[in-house]
């Protein structure tokens, strides 16, 4: 069985074929908050740096990658943090 870290990054990967991808899972941190779930599995922080982003805005990539996830907020996924940049965004930013 995997894990929703592990679906995430495979959906990721399959659509966007990254140069780097790391995915948390940041639900400990929200326990008791809403949409914390018993197990977990229901916050994630993701980056993602991906040439398909180039020439798309902050919003489009978002929408891009909500939609990649839909099946996991059906089930259950409640929050995630991303950080969504094309390799020379990211390159810059790394110094």
């Amino acid at each position: 069985m995997s894990t929703r870290a592990d679906r995430i990054a495979a959906a990721i990967t399959e659509a966007l074929a990254p140069t780097l991808l790391r995915v948390a899972d940041d639900s400990a941190m929200h326990a008791g908050h809403a949409g914390a779930a018993p197990g977990g599995q229901t916050h994630y922080s993701v980056l993602v740096v991906s040439a398909a982003f180039a020439g798309t805005s902050r919003v489009a990539r978002s929408r891009a990658v909500h939609a990649l996830l839909d099946g996991e907020f059906a089930g259950g996924l409640h929050a995630l943090a991303l950080t969504l940049r094309t390799p020379q965004e990211h390159a810059k930013l790394a110094g």
